[in-house]
């Protein structure tokens, strides 16, 4: 995933891995049970029982035991990026991340397929300071897992045969970012901001320099970066250390340090913030219809003292409803959103604002108001209310991260990497406890004057064109690929040892039913002093009309602007002086409600989701602003070509009359009323239709009271609303559809029909079945022959959208242009070999290994159990699905997966979507 924009989403750059903390609700707090195991904030540590060692070779080495699950994660991170290159070789780390996976000289096989075999959940990323290749598995697996890590870390095979290959799905990885007008903004405003520092430059590099690189370049990377004593393993999971310790000091003890070999290019001494200071913005006018602000100013590195101050003057300015950036842009009606956060690296930094104007909004005038926002910080401070809220966000949201061993690990990595010490982010937080108002008054003036700003302004050339998706350009997405055909048997000949291990009995969830029919599943978890909450009410957009589509959203998107009896601030505040996340977001059949607090926040949880399902005001001003961002997101949307594809593929797949074919409109979202959204909300939003899943530290007994006190009331008339569903006919032949977008590079292709829904006795049989197909492009079929035979795609996967209603079954790859015909017809080809052909024995074996395998890790998060546990339920599966999944999917044989295959693949029945650049 892309560096910056995982950070970005998680509100803190460099420093803090953390949960993105949402902006909505509720006012009065309710006494609630505090959990045996609350601990108090202010005393709050992550690293307590951490374990650092140093082997000989130089290698640090992390242990952090968290048994709450069978699983664990291992991770490698190097201590070189994008900050290590120079003019010329922009792009080298990344391009040699690409190659890490190419396999070694003991195992010469791409190692996406051993990862899969071992159903770890792996990847890896380039950033600014650091590469980081990480996998999660379950605990008997954690032995071989070390054994490829090790063995990669000295033995890489980098050769002019795979550089060549990897360098081509480089350049269309790079070609895909560049579809995107923020990355292209982004990229200019930071290397006008750093001029003379390798922060200027895009971390997967640029097409003219991949274009040049040597084997000989990239191998002294390796041999330079690559050396156990300029890496850190992290182990964070459910192992024993002291026999964990032994067998790393077995694998990685003899990785000898490497003698520094010269790099080919030197990259520049200095790599200090030095801003360059246009005294205009820049100004992108390309293709897009969204026009887009950016701003930056350099910032500290990130062991300097005011990076707390920093951090929390972030959570201010941007975090959340209350916050003064949210206030100033968005309830303004001058953006439809906006972003901000702080980056510091180990030499330096900067703070990224980025916002898209609202329709009719002038950039100027957006950018006169961020400035003003920051003025007023500088000559008059903050509240203490403001910097309380903002103090107790960030520490919260670093518990309630802290539940996932795979962030965890993350958070030690970063904090290793960057700052020399694991144990950053303890001083870090003890730190922002000293932070006073003052210290943000300062640190405002010092890094936000006017000055040191860096503007960039992205203006469209086709304002009624459709706008282009959110990339950020701080580190690489990556979507490896599986190398030539491989015969599963000749995986098992490279796959180190796994031991035996004992499986431990999935819990199931307590379930119980409302007297007015709302459905409760409720699983304790004592492990952290958190809750997980899920919900769905079955008012998605299947219920909208063609002639008022979007209705659904519009609907969902306006319960928390306000109830009945508290405001749409008031319901911001109270979740917000939380920490509490709480979030609405609406699919084709549901509206899911998903939140995560500390446990004593639980009847805060509960109460804001029963006062927006019940008491939901939409107050016409709120609707108004609102639509406004519909509209604008619409736009933006439909300039991504991944979504304008899908668009078109849906309503190719089902006719008119079908509730899956509609989709908004412009004049579908002018047309909606107030009245509308009352009358919607009033029919579909019901008792008898909702589901909600708890996971966390709590008691029962008294959750059972509060949910019978918050929604027990709750009442419901007549039958719910019932939709039409009809029939959904195949093509009589192959039907082909292009979608042009002005400004595009990469193109993105859909194949695809009807498909079955998650009730279909086939539908395990479609799960192998795609598995081997192309649902991991590291070791599917499609991923062998498409992406690294043939070298057509950066990316291609596979998916039976299985639901409550049959969704389709679809094929998704990028490709340059030049490349989609000759890639559309091998995959049609190759779907013609499975169908008439079948799959092996072996492959399902495989596949069915990598699917239970990595079931575990799936469930080991409380959010992803919380949203496994409704989905069970949402889709009218037996409370045991929790726990027979495995044995399901493992209960697949060939005859059944090849059966499937005649049945729900048809090669000579597809309908094809590409989305991309116009035609010549």
């Amino acid at each position: 995933m892309f560096f910056l924009k995982f950070l970005r989403q998680h509100r803190f750059a460099s420093i803090l891995f953390v949960l993105c903390l949402g902006a909505v609700l509720l006012s009065n707090s309710v006494p609630f049970l505090q959990s045996a195991s609350a601990v108090p904030m202010a005393s709050m540590t992550t690293t307590d029982s951490v374990r650092k060692t140093v082997l000989e070779n130089g290698l640090t080495v992390l242990t952090k035991e968290v048994p709450t699950a069978p699983v664990v994660t291992v991770q490698v991170w190097y201590r070189i990026g994008s900050r290590d290159e120079a003019q010329g070789v922009n792009g080298i780390a990344h391009q040699l991340e690409h190659l890490m996976f190419k396999g070694t000289s003991d195992r010469p096989i791409q190692f996406g397929r051993l990862f899969n075999a071992l159903g770890s959940q792996s990847n890896a990323f380039t950033s600014y300071d650091q590469t980081a290749y990480y996998g999660t598995v379950a605990r008997e697996k954690l032995s071989a897992l070390l054994a490829l890590e090790a063995d990669r870390m000295q033995s890489a095979l980098i050769n002019s045969d795979s550089l060549t290959s990897e360098k081509r799905v480089v350049i269309s990885e790079l070609q895909g970012y560049e579809n995107s007008p923020d990355y292209r903004l982004d990229r200019a405003v930071m290397k006008a901001a750093f001029p003379n520092s390798p922060y200027g430059l895009p971390v997967g590099g640029t097409k003219a320099d991949v274009e040049k690189f040597e084997v000989e370049q990239v191998r002294n990377y390796y041999r330079n970066y690559y050396s156990p004593d300029n890496a850190t393993l992290i182990l964070v999971g459910d192992f024993k250390t002291e026999p964990t310790l032994q067998t790393v000091k077995e694998l990685f003890g003899k990785v000898p340090k490497r003698e520094k070999a010269k790099p080919t290019t030197e990259k520049p001494t200095s790599t200090s913030a030095t801003p360059a200071k246009p005294t205009q913005p820049i100004v992108l006018r390309e293709a897009g219809s969204a026009p887009l602000l950016n701003v930056v100013y350099p910032l500290p590195k990130a062991t300097n003292p005011d990076v707390p101050a920093l951090h929390v003057l972030d959570l201010v300015l941007t975090e959340g409803r209350s916050s003064r950036l949210y206030q100033a842009l968005v309830e303004t009606g001058l953006v439809s959103g906006f972003s901000g956060y702080p980056a510091n690296m180990i030499s330096g930094g900067w703070y990224d604002l980025s916002a898209t104007a609202a329709p009719n909004q002038d950039l100027n005038k957006v950018n006169e108001t961020v400035q003003a926002v920051l003025a007023d910080v500088r000559s008059k401070g903050v509240t203490q209310e403001e910097l309380d809220r903002a103090k107790t966000q960030l520490k919260s949201s670093v518990l309630l991260r802290n539940r996932d061993i795979t962030s965890q690990a993350f958070q030690l990595g970063d904090d290793q990497t960057v700052t020399g010490d694991y144990k950053f982010t303890d001083r870090f937080l003890a730190n922002v406890d000293r932070v006073t108002s003052a210290d943000l008054q300062r640190v405002a003036k010092t890094y936000f004057a006017p000055d040191k700003a860096t503007i960039g302004f992205f203006q469209p050339t086709t304002i009624d064109g459709k706008a282009g998706g959110s990339v950020n350009a701080g580190q690489t997405a990556e979507k490896f690929n599986a190398g030539p055909p491989v015969d599963p048997a000749q995986v098992a000949k490279y796959l180190p040892a796994v031991q035996s291990g004992d499986r431990t009995t999935q819990a199931l969830p307590e379930r119980y039913v409302l007297p007015n029919g709302l459905k409760v599943l409720l699983m304790r978890d004592t492990s952290t002093p958190t809750v997980s909450l899920t919900a769905a009410m079955q008012a998605g957009s299947e219920f909208d009309s063609t002639a008022k589509a979007g209705i659904a959203k519009l609907t969902a998107d306006n319960l928390t602007n306000g109830t009945k009896t508290k405001d749409a601030l008031t319901l911001a505040k109270t979740l917000e002086d939380r920490g509490i996340n709480f979030g609405i977001d609406t699919n084709r059949e549901s509206v899911l409600v998903n939140g995560n607090a500390l446990s004593e926040h639980l009847p805060i949880l509960v109460q804001t989701l029963a006062d927006v399902a019940q008491n939901a005001a939409f107050p016409e001003r709120e609707l108004e602003l609102s639509r406004a961002r519909s509209l604008t997101a619409l736009k933006i949307q439909l300039d991504n070509p991944a979504v304008l594809a899908r668009r078109v593929f849906q309503q190719t797949v089902y006719p008119e009359n079908h509730p899956f074919h509609s989709f908004p409109t412009e004049s579908s979202l002018k047309a909606i009323q107030r009245q509308d959204l009352l009358n919607f909300y009033q029919t579909h939003y019901r008792p008898d239709t909702t589901i909600v899943s708890l996971v966390g530290d709590f008691d029962p007994t008294q959750v059972k009271a509060l949910i019978e006190k918050e929604l027990g009331g709750w009442k419901a008339t007549g039958r719910a609303p019932s939709l039409t569903f009809p029939p959904v006919s195949a093509p009589t032949s192959t039907v082909r559809r292009y979608a042009p977008i002005p400004g595009k590079t990469q193109s993105v292709t859909l194949i695809g029909s009807a498909g079955i829904d998650r009730r279909d006795q086939r539908f395990y049989n479609a799960s192998v079945m795609n598995q081997i197909l192309g649902g991991d492009t590291l070791s599917s079929r499609l991923g062998a022959e498409v992406r690294d035979r043939q070298g057509l795609t950066y990316g291609i996967y596979s998916y039976f959208q299985a639901g409550n209603r049959p969704g389709p079954f679809v094929i998704s790859m990028q490709t340059a242009p030049e490349d989609a015909d000759k890639a559309i017809a091998s995959t049609v080809k190759l779907l013609d070999q499975v169908r008439t052909k079948g799959v092996s024995p072996t492959e399902v074996t495989t596949a069915q290994r990598s699917i239970t395998s990595g079931y575990p890790v799936d469930l080991a998060n409380p959010d992803q159990l919380a949203s496994v546990v409704l989905m069970n339920e949402l889709y009218g599966l037996n409370p045991t699905e929790l726990r027979q999944y495995p044995t399901q999917i493992n209960s697949v044989t060939p005859a059944q997966v090849n059966e499937s295959a005649q049945e729900l693949i048809r090669p000579e029945n597809l309908i094809i979507v590409t989305a991309g650049p116009p035609k010549a």
